[in-house]
């Protein structure tokens, strides 16, 4: 593991208080500025592994605050919450501006977003609108479960390739292939980038953190699909767990696989683990690698993030993966600078989210 060489590991009888261990984030009274939620109901029809609350968002184009240090100006988000249910998710504290918990309730109360073509087509139209490009995936996934009932991004996509708009797409889902045909479309008329997520081929690794999103070797065939086609598909190598898929032996399998599935270019990214996301992360790690508690403590005592001295070592492997494997390195789009003129920013959401199904 990274940390044996570094030897971070402390003596026994002498490791710290875990700093992942934080309360939960208070609950805003009546939610967000009082906002009642409808009821949710199943979204597959004799089950109750997740629910839809459905919502008639008042705006679907989201403006990225200036000071984010992001390569995108805005973003769409059809959906809140995720049913892929990744215990490292960063995104989960934003359900609990809803009344909604940041665990089970961010990974099986979707909040769906049902007019947001409909809506999405309005403010394209806008001459407020100056058609700069849109990311997609950087808060939750737009292809998980709930998208094969609601059929959203098809209405999205539509729209973006009907104005010639600019667009990303990052994702886990594989139902993103239902849309190929779309995308291809898009690609004609304006630049347009995929990206898939795959942070490790390990198929035990898989089950455990990732437990509702599809396989490693069913993104990878996501991947392959759009390198035929040649629809340049990036992916994003994330995230890399400490003591869990950061060996030398690992990095080099998940890369050899990317670069023979055809991946364009790979950005990889380490854990962070933000309030909300830590103390899912920390309670799933205690109880299925208890041994790595002490490792992470020291690992995250100063925040979020790791220690640049581990980023620079982690890194310098998968640097050196893809020069072994002839795969290169992610550059986001050149995506226009945000001008003055703006779309309406959608109250119900955070704002920005880091480029990461985290």
């Amino acid at each position: 593991m990274r940390w044996e060489q570094q030897r971070i590991t402390p003596p026994a009888g002498d490791a710290p208080e875990l700093p992942l261990a934080m309360p939960e984030p208070p609950r805003r009274d009546g939610g967000r500025a009082g906002l009642r939620l409808p009821e949710p109901v199943p979204i597959e029809a004799g089950t109750a592994e997740s629910y839809a609350i459905e919502i008639h968002a008042k705006s679907i184009i989201n403006r990225v605050p200036g000071a984010a240090r992001v390569p995108f100006g805005w973003t769409i988000n059809p959906y809140r919450g995720c049913a892929h249910a990744c215990r490292y998710c960063f995104a989960r504290r934003t359900h609990t501006y809803l009344d909604l918990d940041a665990g089970h309730d961010f990974d099986s109360k979707i909040v769906v977003k049902v007019n947001a073509g409909v809506l999405l087509r309005k403010e394209l139209a806008s001459p407020r609108w100056a058609g700069e490009a849109i990311a997609m995936g950087t808060n939750t996934d737009p292809y998980q479960r709930a998208e094969g009932r609601y059929r959203l991004m098809r209405d999205i996509l539509a729209a973006l390739r009907d104005r010639a708009n600019p667009f990303s797409i990052l994702t886990k889902g594989t139902l993103i292939l239902r849309d190929f045909d779309l995308i291809a479309q898009a690609a004609e008329v304006a630049p347009v980038s995929v990206a898939v997520s795959i942070g490790s081929v390990d198929e035990r690794l898989w089950r455990a953190v990732e437990p509702g999103a599809p396989s490693p070797r069913r993104r990878l065939d996501v991947v392959r699909r759009f390198a035929d086609a040649g629809i340049g598909c990036s992916v994003l190598m994330a995230p890399i767990l400490p003591g869990l898929s950061d060996a030398p032996e690992q990095i080099d399998a998940t890369v050899r696989e990317l670069a023979q599935a055809g991946a364009a270019n790979v950005t990889p990214l380490l854990l962070h683990l933000r309030p909300g996301a830590r103390e899912w992360f920390r309670a799933w790690l205690q109880g299925e690698h208890p041994e790595l508690v002490p490792s992470y403590a020291r690992l995250y005592r100063e925040g979020s993030y790791l220690p640049k001295s581990y980023q620079r070592e982690v890194l310098a492997l998968v640097a050196e993966a893809k020069r072994r494997h002839g795969v290169g390195s992610s550059r986001m789009p050149e995506f226009r600078e945000v001008g003055a003129g703006a779309a309406r920013s959608d109250a119900e959401e955070e704002g920005v989210r880091q480029l990461s199904l985290l």
